[in-house]
């Protein structure tokens, strides 16, 4: 069984978990918002994808969990990143949020981790923009972790393509 850290846990990061957490795998969900995550720890959702009794029961089964200590991501095999990038005043993607988790993560990055960015943004931010953040770490992409892009493909109220059903693609 592998550990799962999903940073953001919004309508995107909790459907992610559901995901994962039906197959078995162990989920931790890190935000920074402290009402969310105690909520989350209630098996209380507030995402329209994920029904209260379904995240629950994954709560009360020990599969899906939620903090804002970045810490935890320690122990994960793998770290999804799942978090806004509101268009700036300039119509363009804010990364600003996305890069702030990106140096969170790398003071907690460890050799043979995966780390996917999941946010929507323009082509490059990945090698551009998170790479060298995360190799400020020590560790080199590609070589001591592993680093890939699958932009959310979330249409929420779907139930024609979910979040288990879409087809992914991964790109470094």
């Amino acid at each position: 069984m592998n550990t799962i850290a999903i940073v953001g846990a919004g309508y995107v990061g909790v459907p992610l978990a559901r995901v994962f957490a039906d197959a078995g795998e162990t989920v931790v969900l890190v935000d920074v918002q402290a009402d969310r995550v105690a909520q989350l720890n209630r098996g209380e959702s507030y995402i329209e994808d994920v029904p209260s009794e379904v995240l629950k029961a994954h709560v009360d089964a020990g599969l899906v969990s939620a903090t804002t200590d970045y810490d935890e991501l320690r122990g994960a095999d793998a770290i999804l990143v799942a978090l806004p990038t509101p268009l700036s005043a300039h119509r363009e993607p804010d990364l600003t949020i996305l890069l702030d988790a990106s140096r969170e993560i790398a003071t907690r990055l460890k050799h043979g981790q995966l780390v996917v960015l999941e946010s929507t943004t323009y082509p490059g931010t990945t090698r551009e923009r998170v790479a060298p953040l995360l190799e400020a770490s020590g560790l080199k992409a590609g070589e001591d972790f592993h680093l890939a892009f699958s932009p959310e493909r979330v249409d929420p109220g779907r139930e024609d393509w979910t979040t288990k059903t879409t087809r992914r693609s991964w790109a470094v």
